[in-house]
């Protein structure tokens, strides 16, 4: 309690125009953050793609795999159901040298003539059965290759980024420890307020300059006496058009001078 009391108070310490000062620095190093994730581009979203892809590729094959297999133990199945039609086949065959009558005789001549029918049907659904096998085994084929390749995409994909990553970590992790101290000296409604504008516009600017007397981030006109007051940093002026924080252009002067020291 005592530690939040202490930041508060550093945090009231603050004149509006330093806020205002600390705000546009804050600002500043975010531009730089978001600058160079910029030069990774689409890669994360790109090896998450790819990652996506593989997943459901080797999902397919499984399901391709699990089809073949049930077709498979389909063919056994119809195999054996052939065997058992041929035994009935034997046995009825037998029967009939035993008949007393022509009634019984042609009743277990339609019970062969049946189980001949069976074993047709059930060559004839092997044969469709092995088919479809092996068009699962091509299809898996297919799909493997296609898996590889796409391997091969995402490998790349990830190295690159993952140099990018190594050569700007260095500086990532110390522009985090400036926009950490920066935040820290901003209240939460003023840092609440500059961090929905960022979110909110395309380019993540939340705090502009004037120049040429205009936004500098929808580049519509600012009236000079609204200049004046922005000049002077007594309060916290936005944009009317688009919402952005004004601040003066010396203090991007201001900048400019401590880079170049």
């Amino acid at each position: 309690m005592a530690t939040k009391t202490k930041s508060a108070a550093a945090v009231e310490e603050l004149s509006t125009e330093e806020k205002i000062g600390v705000l546009y620095a804050l600002q500043q190093i975010d531009s730089k953050r978001d600058s160079i994730n910029h030069i990774k581009g689409e890669l994360p979203y790109e090896v998450q793609d790819l990652e996506d892809v593989i997943s459901g590729l080797e999902t397919r094959i499984a399901g391709y795999a699990a089809q073949a297999e049930e077709l498979t133990r389909e063919v056994k199945t119809k195999k054996e159901e052939i065997e058992q039609a041929k035994g009935l086949i034997k046995k009825y065959e037998a029967q009939q040298d035993d008949v007393r009558n022509n009634r019984e005789f042609d009743s277990l001549s339609k019970e062969i003539e049946y189980q001949k029918l069976e074993i047709e049907l059930a060559e004839k659904r092997i044969k469709e059965f092995n088919a479809e096998v092996k068009n699962k085994k091509k299809q898996i084929e297919e799909t493997k290759e296609l898996l590889e390749d796409r391997k091969i995409d995402l490998e790349a994909k990830r190295t690159e980024l993952a140099g990018i990553e190594a050569d700007t970590a260095k500086e990532l992790e110390d522009l985090q420890k400036q926009a950490d101290a920066a935040r820290g000296k901003i209240d939460e409604r003023l840092l609440s307020a500059y961090d929905r504008i960022r979110k909110n516009v395309r380019n993540g600017l939340a705090v502009v300059t004037v120049k040429r007397d205009a936004c500098g981030g929808c580049f519509n006109r600012i009236p000079p006496q609204r200049q004046l007051d922005i000049r002077m940093s007594k309060k916290v002026i936005v944009c009317e058009y688009c919402g952005r924080v004004l601040v003066s252009d010396l203090l991007d002067n201001n900048s400019s001078e401590e880079e170049n020291r």
